[in-house]
């Protein structure tokens, strides 16, 4: 494990509109703010057929295969994730959301695009003090989050 300790920034409260996708309003939003790290909460509605990442295929392959599912109709949501900027100085945002529809939820990141369906609603806590960025591991492929000293 590593860590480092960071303070609370600034707050921003937003409320994301019908049609609005994740994660590139966020990415956008936090670009335009100069947010290098934030935690962020999210709570509405997901449009059907919004992309959701529900698990590698193998867990032990060489090769990580993303499983990819489409949700089945609007559903609600709600998530947690964190934005860092990457090598190249870009906002990227990791957020893990829960959709429910019925008696089904369907859990995973958001990476592949989520929809906003009429209700978005997001605090981000902007992070200071603290020196990391995603970086690409040649490994997994994902861009994992780094602490630097």
């Amino acid at each position: 494990m590593k860590y480092q300790e960071a303070g609370i920034g600034r707050t921003f409260v937003l409320r994301l509109e019908h049609e609005d996708r994740l994660p590139d309003t966020l990415e956008l939003f936090a670009q335009k703010k100069g947010i290098q790290s934030g935690l962020v909460f999210f709570l509405g509605g997901a449009a059907g057929d919004s992309k959701v990442v529900v698990g590698p295929e193998d867990g032990l392959a060489d090769r990580i295969v993303p499983m990819i599912t489409s949700l089945a109709g609007t559903s609600e949501a709600l998530g947690v994730g964190t934005i860092f900027q990457n090598t190249a100085g870009t906002a990227k945002l990791h957020l893990h959301s829960a959709f429910g529809r019925g008696e089904e939820t369907v859990t995973g990141c958001t990476r592949e695009g989520v929809d906003i369906w009429h209700i978005g609603e997001v605090v981000i806590l902007e992070l200071v003090g603290i020196n990391a960025e995603r970086q690409i591991d040649r490994e997994t492929g994902f861009e994992l989050l780094e602490l630097k000293e």
